[in-house]
Formats: structure tokens, C-alpha cells, sequence
């Protein structure tokens, strides 16, 4: 009797002659493996492999011969941890389902895997490629509440379009072959992508200091505004707008920054800092317990949407009466932001308002389209300052800046002209390297999808050539369950730790020996 399975969700090709559709439960035997007691630590530290889901994350390697730690024999004994044969597959069926490593010695898992040890006649390699391209079909056998486990059963339901064994070696050896090559052009466009951000690294740092429009400035003929003249017209300007408020007291003059120690400047550029320049303010966020702050016609920014950007269009509005009941302000068009709170990447992070709107606290509002300084030039300059912003930050439980330390960052300020030239000479170059970052991510998205349609036509039977001289699949099959009848699962794989004894039972025994020597 030839066994095939019903056919499942998935099995909607037609396989080629001498393949059938079975499961993973016809082909090898399944397992799963447990943890001992974590609070009793000499159930680890022994001579038994054992391996968790937190081990295979971000592995790329086909064999794993253990994790990060061993288990004891008395942690062994006090687990429902088992031994698996060498060149079993561990396929994680938890937290989460996916990741496929072949063990290379005898091996345990916790209970985030089901295991399967396949019967002679079954490559274990297939089973691992195969696995590797089932990750979304394991996850829709899944189930559970607070997150998705794939059962033992359900594992073993698992569909499996099985060839002949030397068409399986032979799909093997094609798959790596092919993804040998693609492998290596995948790492050469990793490779491209860290050039290219040195270089965006570099681009913004030749800028701010003067070197990428040192040409531009050498050729200049006629008399450039001084920086240090710029800067002064700026400072007369404030202190008249502050006049002309009506405020009373008296002005305080902004403070520049201490230059001793700084880099030396090209001729025309000046030191001088945020606050000395510029109207540095913190937004606020209306209450979210008046749902009539919310939904009007005064863009908000968020410090999430501060991501090295133009802002364009916000997330959320506030209306009339949430700004009133608020300290936010509207700011204009030309306004750079920069990010303050955040341990991931939103500290230090700007962009530059294309609309007039608000932001709330966790970000520094840089009033810089009030002054004649180009507000890309400060976006530029504080974008390849993005380190050092983080650094500059402080706290306890949360690493912030505050306004007062976004006012005291110091910057060169060039020339308005230069600023221009650079400017300009940036954004040319920079829509050279996005573009070439576009094409490498598109070239990054083909490969991933070559690799998928190098494992469709794999287990479709489209990959490599049938050959008529192989035994037929269902034989194979036939093969497998007759000796199961005929001698039972324990001929095949002898008695384990729970009735059943793998094949590797010598492995087993030599490695709890190993550990009760230990």
C-alpha cells in the first residue's frame, strides 16, 4: 500500500512522477525537548548540548553543535529535554516559529522545538531546506492566545512534497550551489550599503568643516560677507526684536561658546552655538483626556515623525482650544527639530518643518528660518552631529538633552554664499547616494526573492531533472512503514527517555557519562 496523505492546504501543484505528498511525520520521528528547573543551577553546566529559540536568533549557519549553555545529567533527568540523533532538524515551534538549525553532534532542545529525526532514506538536508521555506506554512498550523505554539501533532501534520532520495541529494546540492552565488552577492550589496553610509558619514563632515566648498571659496573674486559680520547682524536683530516686544527687564545678551581648543576654521567661518543664534524652544502636548484638543486644523509633530526628514504633513492635529490650553507654539516653515528623549534611534534625530506647526516636549523646536541662515545648512550640520547630540544627553532612568543643552551645541558658521554652496553641492550629492541606496535595496529585495523562487521550484520538482532510474518516493514510503510494523518505532530508533530510544542512544549514553564525570 503506498502511503500518501490526504492532500493539504498547500498542495495545489502537481509533483512530478516518482514524488508524493506525505507529512513530516511519515518521515522521521518527532520530539521535543524541555528545561530543568532554572533556579537550581547545577542542572546546568554539564556535558549535554542544549540549545533555546534565543540561541538560533540571528544564526546563519546550516549546523549548530550547542547553545549558550549545557545541561547536567541531573538536569537532563529532571527535564523532559531528549537527545537527538546527529543531523536531526531543530525547528523552533515558539517564540519564535521559524528558525531551522541541523545538529551536527547529539543535541537537546527546550521546549521551544519540535525535533525531527528522520528515517533512513530521508536527507536531512531537504528537510532543512524544506523547513527554511515552510516558516509561514508551520505558522498557520499554529495556535494559542498569548502567542502561537506549534504542536507536536500539528508539526507532524505538516505537509512534505518528498522525490526520490537522489533527487533529494540532488536538489540539495542545486539549492546550495545557487545560494552559494547568491549568498555572495547578497554580502557584496551589504558591503555597498556600509560604503555608502561612510561616505554620506563623510560627505556631511567635509561639509560642516569647510573642506567640500574649499575649491568653490579659492575661485571666489569678489569680497564674501564675513561669517563674524553675519553673525553680528543676527545678534542686533534679536536684540532689537526683543525691544520692539515690550518686554521689560533687561536683555540678556546670548551667550557664545568658549572657542579655545575648537578646530581652527577656514578664513570668513565663526564658532558660535544654538542658543546664541537662535530661538530654541520645547514643545507640549494638549491633555489626551479632552478629545476636543484633538482633530483640528494645527499640525502636531510627534518625536517619532523627527526622523531626518521634511515634515509635510503631521500624524495628528490639535485644534484652537487645545493649543490655547497648551505651551505649545506654531512654528514657521524653516523650522529644525531635533529629537531629545529615547534610547533608540529618535535621540538626536531632526527635520526640518516644510509647514508651519507644532511639537510636543520630547523635541527641541530651532527657530532657524527667523534668521538668514539657511535652515538646511543646520539640518545638514546637525545630522553628522547625530553621535555626538546622543552623547551629549543626560539622565538617570533615560538618557535626554533638554533645551538648555541643545542651546549651548556649538557649530561653524560659514559665509551665507558658502552656505549656499554647500548646500546645493550636498543635496546633489546626496540624490546620487539615495539613489544608489535605492538600487541596491531593490537588488537586496530581487535576490530575497530569487532565494524564494529557488525553493518554489525545489519542492515543486522544477529545480533539477527527474530521473527514471530512481526508486519512486512511494516505495521508499512503502519501505519505511513496513519496517515500522514490522519491528515498531523502537527498532528504528530504539527504547528513549520516555519509551522510546533514539538511534543515537550510544551518543546519549556516552554524553550523560560524560557529564556525571563532570
Amino acid at each position: 500500500m503506498t502511503v500518501v496523505d490526504e492532500p493539504s492546504k498547500n498542495d495545489t501543484e502537481q509533483l512530478p512522477v516518482g514524488w508524493v505528498r506525505t507529512t513530516l511525520g511519515n518521515v522521521g520521528v518527532v520530539s521535543s525537548g524541555g528545561t530543568p528547573p532554572a533556579a537550581d543551577e547545577s542542572n546546568f553546566g554539564g556535558a549535554i548540548p542544549w540549545i533555546t529559540p534565543a540561541d538560533l536568533t540571528g544564526y546563519k549557519e546550516k549546523f549548530i553543535t550547542g547553545g549558550r549553555r549545557n545541561l547536567s545529567e541531573q538536569g537532563y533527568k529532571a527535564s523532559s529535554a531528549t537527545i537527538v540523533d546527529t543531523g536531526s532538524v531543530l525547528f523552533s515551534s515558539r517564540a519564535p516559529i521559524g528558525y531551522v538549525a541541523l545538529a551536527r553532534n547529539p543535541i537537546s532542545t527546550n521546549q521551544g522545538f519540535k525535533n525531527l529525526t528522520p528515517y533512513s532514506g530521508i536527507s536531512s538536508d531537504y528537510l532543512y531546506h524544506y523547513l527554511k521555506s515552510a516558516k509561514q506554512l508551520a505558522q498557520s498550523y499554529a495556535s494559542g492566545t498569548t502567542f502561537l505554539e506549534l504542536s507536536g501533532a500539528k508539526f507532524a501534520s505538516l505537509p512534505l512534497p518528498l522525490p526520490p532520495l537522489p533527487e533529494q541529494r540532488r536538489i540539495v546540492t542545486k539549492i546550495e550551489e545557487l545560494f552559494s552565488k547568491l549568498d555572495a552577492g547578497v554580502a557584496e550589496l551589504k558591503r555597498t550599503q556600509v560604503l555608502l553610509k561612510r561616505y554620506r558619514q563623510s560627505l556631511l563632515h567635509a561639509a560642516v568643516t569647510g573642506q567640500l566648498s574649499r575649491t568653490w571659496r579659492e575661485t571666489q573674486t569678489g569680497e564674501l560677507e564675513d561669517a563674524g559680520e553675519l553673525l553680528a547682524r543676527i545678534l542686533d536683530e534679536r536684540r532689537a526684536k526683543w525691544k520692539a516686544s515690550g518686554k521689560k527687564g533687561k536683555y540678556v545678551e546670548p551667550k557664545g561658546p568658549d572657542v579655545s581648543g575648537l578646530p581652527e576654521l577656514p578664513q570668513g567661518w565663526v564658532w558660535t552655538n544654538l542658543g546664541q543664534t537662535f530661538e530654541v524652544g520645547v514643545g507640549a502636548t494638549p491633555s489626551r483626556a479632552q478629545s476636543h484638543f484633538w482633530g483640528g486644523n494645527i499640525p502636531w509633530v510627534s518625536s517619532g515623525e523627527v526622523a531626518f526628514c521634511n515634515i509635510k504633513k503631521t500624524r495628528e492635529t490639535i485644534t484652537e482650544a487645545g493649543y490655547a490650553a497648551s505651551s505649545t507654539k506654531l512654528h514657521p516653515i524653516g523650522t529644525v527639530l531635533i529629537g531629545m528623549i529615547g534610547e533608540g534611534k529618535t535621540r538626536g534625530q531632526v527635520a526640518i518643518l516644510n509647514i508651519e506647526a507644532c511639537n510636543n516636549q520630547n523635541s527641541a523646536a530651532i527657530r532657524v528660518s527667523e534668521t538668514p541662515i539657511l535652515p538646511e545648512y543646520i539640518y545638514y550640520f546637525l545630522t553628522s552631529q547625530y553621535e555626538e547630540s546622543r552623547r551629549a544627553a543626560s539622565g538617570g532612568n533615560q538618557l535626554a538633552l533638554n533645551k538648555s543643552r541643545v542651546e549651548v551645541m556649538k557649530y561653524p558658521l560659514p559665509p551665507l554664499s558658502e552656505q549656499a554652496q554647500i548646500v546645493t553641492e550636498v543635496e546633489r550629492r546626496l540624490s546620487i547616494l539615495d539613489n544608489m541606496q535605492a538600487t541596491v535595496s531593490a537588488e537586496l529585495r530581487r535576490a530575497e526573492s530569487t532565494r524564494q523562487s529557488i525553493l518554489h521550484r525545489a519542492f515543486s520538482g522544477q529545480l533539477v531533472p527527474q530521473d527514471s532510474s530512481d526508486e519512486p518516493a512511494s516505495i521508499l514510503l512503502e519501505r519505511i512503514k513496513a519496517e515500522k510494523v514490522a519491528a515498531g518505532t523502537a527498532a528504528i530508533r530504539g527504547q528513549g527517555k520516555r519509551g522510546r530510544k533514539p538511534k543515537g542512544a550510544a551518543n546519549q549514553e556516552t554524553l550523560l557519562a560524560s557529564g556525571a564525570e563532570n
